[in-house]
C-alpha cells in the first residue's frame, strides 16, 4: 500500500494532551496501556446483512410454557411417560368427581389421540405452568375448549386463586358431537397463581383445553408471549433458525402409525406441526417432556417475519445425533424426507396455488415467507454417513430450487476427528455453508480469538449456528464479546452466527447457559443477552482494519496436583504413582491400606476393594478424587485403571488447580464412543485434543501422562496416544472498528476482559472526524448475573467529546464499550 497507517503508537507528548480529556479512573494503579491503530484506506471484510441472529430450539421449555403464550399446561391431555416418567395424562389437572383419559374410537381426530371423559356434576383444575396461570388485572383472555355430549350439558369456567376469583365465571352450553366452545375472560386482579377450572353439569367429553391472553405479541391468533417477543425482537436479529438443535435429528425418522405405537418418540417433523391446532400431534421432546406443537413451522415462519429477519429451518437428515448415532438405509423413508424438504421450501415460498403454498394460504399467510437458507442435519456424530445423506438432499434441493443455500455441518464440536472429517467432505464436496457448534469455557474463547483468521477464503463459508461460553456471569459475556470481535474481523468467512440456547424457563432447565430467562410473569435479559443485543444493533458493514497491542502473557507452566474421576460408571484404579523429572517420587498408592492421601471433591462412592480405588455408583457423574499438590508441576502421572460397568470409561487429571480448574484425560466419554482431553477453567471446559475410540469392560488400562512446562504426551498401554501444547495467551484485550455506510459512523468496538482498566492510544488513521462520540458501555463485576429482581449488567449511554485524529480513552475494567464516532 502506498500509504500505510499501521503506526506502533503515538508520541509521548500526543498521548499525554489526549488523556487529559479523559476522567482519571479509580482506581488510577490499576491501568494498562494500549493502542489501537486504523488503516481506513485498507479494505476490510464486508459484514453482510444476516450477520447476527437468534437460534431457538424447545428446550428449557422454551416453546410451551414459553414463548407459545398458551397459559393451559397438557390442554390435550396428551402427557406420556414416554415423554417423562413422572407424566400421566392428567399431569397438571386435578379432578374433583369423576374423570378419565379415554384413547378409542371416539377421538377427535387421529393425531389428537386422548380425550377427556367427564362425568355429570365433575370438575376438572389446570394449574398451569411454574406457580400457576398468570393473568393480569383489566387483561382479556380467551377461552376455549372442544367438548362432545350427546345429551348436552353446561360448562361452567372459572380462573381462580387461592383468595377467590380471578375473573366472573363463564358458562358455555355444549350439547351434540364434537364442537368448539369459547369464552372470553377479563382479569379483575393480577396473580400469578391462577387455575382455570370446567365443570359439566351432565357427562361430557373434553379436548384442548385453552387460555390465551389476547394481548399475544402482534396481536397474532394462536401467537406468542409478548414480553419474550419483544426481547427477541430488540435484539434486531438478521436471522432465526430453527427447531433446533438435537430436537431436529433424534428419535425415529418414522411415520405416525398404529403398527408404530403413533411414534411418541418421533423426530420433529415439520407437517406434524402446521395445520389447525386441535389436528397437530402431539410428541416427546429430546429433552425430556412434552412438546404440543402448537408453536409450529407456519408460527415460526411469521414470527421470522414479524421480528424482520431471515427464516432458516433445519431439517433431519437421516442420521441422528446428539449421542444417538444411528443412520438409516432405507431408501424410500430417505426420499420421503428429501421430498417432505422440498415441500416445505414450496409452503415458505410456493404460489398460493401450488399445493403446499395453498396450505400456507388456508393458515393465513396467501404472500411467501421469503426462504433463502435451509439447514440439513445437526450436530451428527458420524461425518460420512451424514455426507452421504447430505449430498442427496443437496442434488434434490438444487435440481428444484438452486437459489436456496443448503447448510451442511461439522459435528457437536469445534476440534477433533469428527470434526476434521466432515470439514475434509465439506471442503471436497464444495458446500456452500456448514453449521459449527460449541461450548466453550471463558478461557478458550479469549484464547481462541484467531479461530477463523486461518480458514480457506475460497472454502465453504461458516455458519456459527450455536455457541456460548459456558456459565451465564458478566464474566462469561466478557469472553464472548471477545470472542465476537474475531467473529466480525472474518465476516468474509463467518457469514452467520446465534448464541445458543435463546430461551429458559427458570423452573423447567435441561441446559445452561441460555440468553433470555423467565417465568410465568417475568422475563429477564442475561450478561450474555445484553452483549448480543449491542452488538447485533452496531454490527456496521464493513471491517475498518486496525491493529491492538497485546497484553503481557504471565502464564507459567502447567502446575497441579492429580485427579481420579468417572462419569456415569464405576471403574477401579490401582498403581497410581506420580515422579518428578528428576525422578523423585511424589506420590505412590497402591491401596494395599487406606485411601487416606485422596481428597472427595466430587460425588460418587469411593471406597478401597482388593487393593484398588474403587467408585461403584454406575449412575454418579463428576465424581473426581485428587491427590497431591497444586503447585506441582514438571512430573510423570501413571496409573492402572479398569472399567467395572456403566456408559462411559474413566476420566484420569492432572495439572488440579481446583474444581473448576484442571485438565483430564476424559477415555471412553460420549457414550464411549470418543476420548478427549478436555481443559475446565473458571467452571467451564473445552476440548484441547479428541479422537474416536472406547473403553473394554473389565481390561485393564496403563495410563501415563507426561507434563514439561506447558507441553503435555499421553501415552495408552504404553504407546503414544496424543501431545500438545497448551500455550496460548487468553488476551484479554480485544477490538473491531467497523463502517456504517447509512450513518457514515465509525464504531470503535472494545473488550476489556481483565480488573484494570485500559488507558488506550486511538489512531484512527487520519480520518476526519466529529469530535463527540455516542459510547454505550457495559460494565460490571466478573461474578455477576442478571436476575429478575437485579440486573448489574445493563447498558450505560453517554458522549465523550474528546475525540480527534488521535486521541485517550481509558476503558473500565471489565467492560465492553462501543463508541460510535461521526466522519465528517
Amino acid at each position: 500500500m502506498s500509504r500505510t497507517r499501521w503506526r506502533l503508537g503515538l508520541t509521548v507528548t500526543a498521548c499525554l494532551v489526549a488523556a487529559a480529556v479523559v476522567p482519571a479512573p479509580a482506581h488510577a494503579e490499576a491501568v494498562t496501556d494500549y493502542e489501537i491503530t486504523l488503516d481506513p484506506t485498507a479494505t476490510g471484510a464486508t459484514i453482510d446483512d444476516t450477520m447476527y441472529g437468534v437460534f431457538f430450539e424447545d428446550i428449557n421449555r422454551a416453546a410451551d410454557g414459553g414463548l407459545y403464550a398458551e397459559l393451559v399446561q397438557n390442554r390435550s391431555f396428551e402427557y406420556s411417560t414416554a415423554d417423562n416418567g413422572s407424566y400421566t395424562p392428567l399431569t397438571s389437572w386435578a379432578v374433583n368427581g369423576t374423570a378419565q383419559v379415554v384413547d378409542d374410537d371416539g377421538r377427535l381426530n387421529e393425531r389428537n389421540r386422548n380425550y377427556l371423559s367427564l362425568d355429570a356434576d365433575s370438575a376438572v383444575t389446570n394449574a398451569g405452568y411454574n406457580t400457576g396461570i398468570r393473568v393480569e388485572k383489566g387483561k382479556r383472555y380467551d377461552f376455549s375448549v372442544w367438548a362432545r355430549a350427546a345429551s348436552g350439558t353446561t360448562l361452567t369456567v372459572s380462573l381462580k386463586d387461592a383468595a377467590g376469583e380471578l375473573a366472573r365465571v363463564r358458562q358455555v352450553a355444549a350439547k351434540g358431537a364434537w364442537k368448539k366452545y369459547t369464552a372470553t375472560f377479563t382479569a379483575t386482579r393480577t396473580s400469578n397463581r391462577g387455575r382455570l377450572t370446567v365443570a359439566a353439569t351432565e357427562a361430557a367429553a373434553l379436548d384442548m383445553v385453552s387460555l390465551f391472553p389476547r394481548d399475544t405479541y402482534k396481536n397474532q391468533p394462536n401467537g406468542l408471549r409478548k414480553d419474550l417477543a419483544e426481547k427477541i425482537e430488540a435484539l434486531n436479529p438478521a436471522f432465526v433458525r430453527f427447531p433446533g438443535g438435537c430436537l431436529v435429528n433424534t428419535g425415529s425418522m418414522e411415520d405416525y402409525s398404529e403398527a408404530s405405537g403413533w411414534q411418541r418418540k418421533r423426530s420433529y417433523q415439520w407437517k406434524d406441526t402446521i395445520g389447525p391446532v386441535e389436528q397437530r400431534a402431539t410428541n416427546a421432546n429430546f429433552w425430556g417432556y412434552n412438546q404440543s406443537y402448537g408453536l409450529g413451522y407456519y408460527e415460526y415462519f411469521r414470527f421470522a417475519e414479524d421480528v424482520g429477519a431471515m427464516p432458516l429451518p433445519v431439517v433431519p437428515a437421516l442420521v441422528t445425533g446428539c449421542g444417538q448415532n444411528r443412520a438409516t438405509d432405507d431408501e424410500a423413508l430417505l426420499q420421503r424426507h428429501i421430498q417432505d424438504t422440498l415441500d416445505l421450501i414450496e409452503f415458505a415460498n410456493g404460489p398460493a396455488n401450488s399445493k403446499w403454498g395453498k396450505v400456507r394460504a388456508e393458515m393465513g399467510h396467501p404472500k411467501p415467507f421469503h426462504l433463502t437458507h435451509i439447514g440439513v442435519g445437526n450436530e451428527e456424530n458420524l461425518p460420512n454417513e451424514f455426507f452421504a445423506r447430505f449430498q442427496k438432499f443437496r442434488a434434490a434441493i438444487e435440481a428444484k430450487y438452486p437459489d436456496i443455500t443448503v447448510i451442511s455441518n461439522s459435528g457437536p464440536d469445534d476440534t477433533g476427528t469428527t470434526f476434521d472429517t466432515a470439514w475434509k467432505l465439506n471442503r471436497e464436496g464444495n458446500v456452500d455453508m456448514v453449521d459449527e457448534h460449541y461450548y466453550n469455557s471463558p478461557q478458550w474463547f479469549l484464547q481462541n480469538n484467531d479461530r477463523y483468521d486461518s480458514y480457506d477464503r475460497k472454502g465453504p463459508k461458516v455458519f456459527l449456528g450455536e455457541y456460548a461460553s459456558q456459565g451465564n456471569a458478566w464474566q462469561n459475556a466478557l469472553a464472548e464479546a471477545a470472542y465476537m470481535t474475531g467473529l466480525e474481523r472474518n465476516a468474509d468467512v463467518v457469514k452467520l452466527a446465534s448464541y445458543a440456547p435463546l430461551l429458559a424457563n427458570e423452573d423447567y432447565v435441561q441446559w445452561r447457559p441460555d440468553m433470555i430467562w423467565f417465568n410465568n410473569h417475568a422475563s429477564w435479559g442475561s450478561a450474555s443477552y445484553e452483549v448480543q443485543k449491542l452488538f447485533m444493533n452496531n454490527v456496521g458493514d464493513r471491517v475498518v482494519p486496525s491493529r491492538a497491542t497485546t497484553t503481557p502473557d504471565t502464564s507459567g507452566p502447567i502446575s497441579g496436583a492429580v485427579g481420579l474421576s468417572t462419569w456415569a460408571t464405576s471403574a477401579a484404579y490401582d498403581d497410581v504413582k506420580v515422579t518428578a523429572a528428576d525422578g523423585t517420587t511424589l506420590l505412590s498408592d497402591d491401596f494395599s491400606g487406606d485411601a487416606s492421601q485422596w481428597k472427595h471433591v466430587g460425588g460418587g462412592s469411593w471406597s478401597v476393594q482388593d487393593g484398588a480405588y474403587v467408585q461403584t455408583d454406575a449412575a454418579a457423574e463428576n465424581t473426581m478424587v485428587t491427590a497431591g499438590d497444586p503447585a506441582w508441576q514438571d512430573y510423570d502421572l501413571h496409573v492402572k485403571a479398569t472399567k467395572k460397568s456403566g456408559n462411559e470409561g474413566f476420566l484420569v487429571a492432572f495439572g488440579v488447580k481446583d474444581t473448576g480448574n484442571y485438565y483430564w484425560w476424559n477415555l471412553g466419554g460420549w457414550n464411549n464412543t470418543q476420548s478427549a482431553v478436555e481443559k475446565a477453567a473458571d467452571g467451564g471446559k473445552s476440548t484441547i485434543v479428541s479422537k474416536a475410540g472406547s473403553i473394554e469392560t473389565g481390561r485393564a488400562y496403563d495410563i501415563d501422562i507426561k507434563v514439561r512446562g506447558r507441553q503435555v504426551s499421553l501415552y495408552l498401554d504404553g504407546q503414544l496416544w496424543s501431545s500438545f501444547t497448551d500455550n496460548k495467551p487468553a488476551e484479554p484485550f480485544r477490538q473491531v472498528v467497523t463502517k456504517d455506510d447509512r450513518t457514515g459512523d465509525l464504531i470503535v468496538k472494545v473488550v476489556n476482559a481483565q480488573s484494570s482498566a485500559a488507558r488506550t492510544a486511538i489512531d484512527l488513521g487520519g480520518a476526519k472526524v466529529a469530535s463527540r462520540a455516542r459510547v454505550t458501555t457495559l460494565a460490571a463485576a466478573p461474578d455477576d448475573v442478571n436476575t429478575e429482581t437485579d440486573t448489574p449488567v445493563s447498558p450505560a449511554r453517554s458522549t465523550f467529546s474528546g475525540v480527534a485524529d488521535t486521541f485517550t480513552y481509558t476503558f473500565p475494567a471489565n467492560s465492553v464499550t462501543f463508541l460510535r464516532i461521526k466522519q465528517r
